[in-house]
């Protein structure tokens, strides 16, 4: 009882610091002590709209949302400890990134929330990528900025501020246009010199659509850019009635720069120091490898962005990841029933994907692809998930289910040849972290082998990133003098690295020889887009 007596103690005075992070499927908030360990979570699963043809959540989904989820921790710590939740040593916010919300001077929503999923930008980016001479991705705000300026939306010329998901939230928590760097570099491009955006960038935007005689520049409208562990404002008394219809939640609590779930995934697998990366893999997956320095030139398939501490970042992110992968998982459920046996789908699962070490290194020739969207790493716009094989080729089921689980790493290992390579990046570690490291050692030892690099899941990387916002939090209360890498390596973590599995030369080669063969058969999986 004495752990259930610290955190009741840790609540009862207002030492607790609280983590929120906004997924795309589920709001989801983690109650930490004094030592980093979660002692009370709550959730709300929520899904995203498809309005007018952009994809989108409503404000009164994202208050609803947070309210219920706050409702849901306050909740569990009463049942497991019998008090209040009244203060707290810090908050946390944390989402989705990218995107576009713009505000005008009234603080009205001037067009309906722009998530990360809309691929209405193209042009935009295009145009932005030639003039910055950088890549600038589809999803990021400034390419949904001027999509809407070169659409002629009448909003924009009442814009006077754009941020986003996690940025709105805070703002509207304690007044505060600021932003961690880390969500504010999937917004423009950060300077890794001034740990701010691009001036040169920013210059270059103004001159662009200066002809548009708009009343704001572009450096007026974009949130303050703020490192991990500065103070970015404290709860108002609306802002604590906004998260505790109870009224319960006092203010006055300190809140620290709100992030993107990218940099809450790198603090929660310890993956913010150079030379370090983690792996997400999920309903889609990325790959965040810190860098030492620049790369020689910008690449389509690699996004820029940084750590929460403002170190580059290269990642590669890829739109789909398991979810073909459970549908055929799920076929063999529905097989299962039809035999009238008892179902346990934590079974089917460990079955299969072990099912599938026993398969050829290269899966005997057969290909997925797991597209249920398009994936721009390879130049899909669209996508129709196929299975593609000859008939020389071994078609058995664990080829079958091997197939599939490297269909998920695919396109993952695709950007990050690019990094390895043709820029020689190093890395002297990988965390994995999401549902396919679920089973153990399976979805290790596929991407080992898809990245030519030892891979180590940790068993907190399963608290997930409302954790990792939590200890952004812990960090600008307890960080003292120490950098964030210092001190996730000396407090958090104190060394543990996680259970770490290295590739063997023949699943390597396995893979490559896959890898050769999905390339070449990518115009099949374009023929089936085309006449889906």
């Amino acid at each position: 009882m004495a752990d259930i007596n610290n955190a009741k103690t840790t609540i009862e005075t207002g030492k607790a610091i609280l983590g929120i992070e906004f997924g795309s499927t589920r709001i989801k908030a983690v109650l930490i002590d004094e030592n980093n360990n979660p002692i009370a979570q709550g959730s709300h699963q929520w899904e995203n709209q498809l309005v007018d043809g952009l994809w989108t959540y409503s404000l009164e989904a994202v208050w609803n949302g947070v309210q219920d989820c706050y409702r849901d921790l306050r909740e569990n710590v009463l049942s497991l400890y019998g008090v209040e939740i009244t203060n707290l040593a810090a908050i946390g916010i944390s989402a989705m990134m990218h995107g576009y919300m713009p505000f005008d001077k009234d603080g009205n929503l001037l067009a309906p929330f722009r998530t990360w999923r809309n691929t209405n930008t193209g042009e935009a980016a295009a145009k932005l990528s030639e003039l910055f001479v950088y890549n600038i991705p589809l999803r990021w705000s400034i390419s949904h900025l001027y999509q809407a300026i070169l659409d002629e939306e009448p909003h924009v010329k009442d814009v006077n501020f754009l941020t986003t998901l996690a940025g709105y939230i805070h703002w509207r928590l304690t007044g505060e246009k600021v932003l961690g760097v880390g969500d504010a570099s999937g917004m423009l491009s950060i300077d890794p010199a001034t740990k701010d955006y691009s001036a040169e960038m920013v210059e270059k935007f103004d001159n662009l659509v200066a002809s548009k005689d708009f009343a704001w520049k572009l450096g007026e409208i974009l949130p303050k850019v703020l490192p991990a562990g500065a103070k970015a404002g404290v709860l108002t008394a609306v802002g604590a009635t906004l998260l505790d219809t109870t009224g319960h939640l006092q203010a006055g609590i300190p809140l620290c720069p709100p992030e993107g779930d990218a940099g809450t995934g790198m603090v929660a697998t310890n993956a913010v120091e150079q030379r370090t990366g983690n792996v997400s893999a999920g309903t889609s997956s990325f790959s965040m490898i810190v860098l030492e320095k620049e790369l020689s030139r910008p690449y389509e398939e690699i996004d820029m962005v940084t750590t929460p501490d403002g170190s580059l970042v290269a990642m590669v992110h890829c739109n789909n990841c398991t979810s073909d992968l459970n549908a055929w998982v799920g076929l063999f459920r529905e097989y299962t029933e039809l035999l009238g046996l008892p179902v346990d789908m934590n079974e089917i699962f460990s079955k299969l994907y072990n099912c599938a070490l026993g398969g050829d290194s290269d899966c005997g020739g057969l290909v997925a692809y797991n597209f249920f969207s398009g994936e721009p790493v390879v130049g899909f716009a669209e996508g129709s998930p196929l299975v593609v094989r000859s008939v020389a080729d071994k078609f058995n089921l664990a080829n079958l289910m091997r197939s599939h689980l490297h269909a998920a790493v695919a396109v993952l290992k695709i950007g990050n040849d690019i990094l390895f390579d043709k820029e020689n990046v190093k890395v002297d570690r990988i965390t994995g972290h999401g549902g396919l490291f679920k089973t153990p050692v399976v979805g290790q030892r596929i991407l080992a082998a898809a990245l030519n690099s030892p891979i180590s899941v940790m068993e907190t990387a399963g608290e997930g990133g409302a954790w990792g916002m939590a200890l952004l939090g812990a960090y600008m209360v307890h960080g003292g003098m120490s950098t964030l890498p210092e001190w996730l390596n000396n407090v958090v973590f104190r060394g543990n690295a996680g259970t770490e599995i290295a590739p063997t030369p023949e699943d390597v080669a396995g893979f490559n020889a896959y890898i050769r063969n999905y390339i070449n058969r990518l115009p099949v999986e374009r023929a089936a887009v085309e006449t889906n």
